[in-house]
């Protein structure tokens, strides 16, 4: 939830009373895999919220395994965020800058006491600045690919209440 756009309520069961008016908009959206919770959080409309204790279950098991609460989790991010593709620049960023540390550390030691270390620590300095800066490009990419992908969605950019 705190990845998303919009906002997603916690704690928020499926079931739930719609108005026509909300319903259309949600059949206007041309998307075919659709995270409910996602959608009617982003149609948004008058919510109330009904609370009540939830009863033991009488009979038999949950069909809902770990495994399908796991991809419902990643087509929740998926669907309304494009943080995972995001925080590719993020990490590179970081590898970069730690790399960018570890190099001037390296100069500063050989100048300042003179300890010299051939070869290893030099390599490891290319290897993780190269590959930040592999992550950054992987991160900008993964940018641009998102918002294509919140383009192909094709949603309307409003909801119009009424009309005149």
């Amino acid at each position: 939830n705190k990845i998303s756009n919009p906002k997603i309520e916690e704690n928020v069961g499926d079931f739930r009373l719609m108005s026509r008016e909300v319903v259309e908009n949600i059949k206007q959206m041309p998307e075919r895999n659709l995270f409910m919770k996602g959608v009617l959080s982003w149609v948004g409309g008058n919510t109330d919220v009904v609370e009540y204790a939830r009863a033991e279950r009488v009979a038999g098991d949950s069909k809902f395994n770990g495994w399908k609460l796991w991809n419902l989790a990643l087509e929740g991010i998926t669907s309304f965020s494009t943080f995972p593709l995001r925080i590719w620049t993020y990490i590179g960023l970081a590898v970069a800058g730690v790399a960018f540390l570890y190099g001037a550390w390296m100069i500063f030691d050989t100048l300042a006491f003179g300890n010299a270390v051939r070869g290893y620590p030099s390599l490891l300095v290319s290897i993780l600045f190269l590959g930040g800066v592999q992550l950054i490009g992987i991160g900008v990419l993964g940018e641009y690919i998102g918002r294509i992908y919140m383009e192909t969605k094709s949603r309307p950019r409003y909801i119009i209440k009424r009309k005149k």
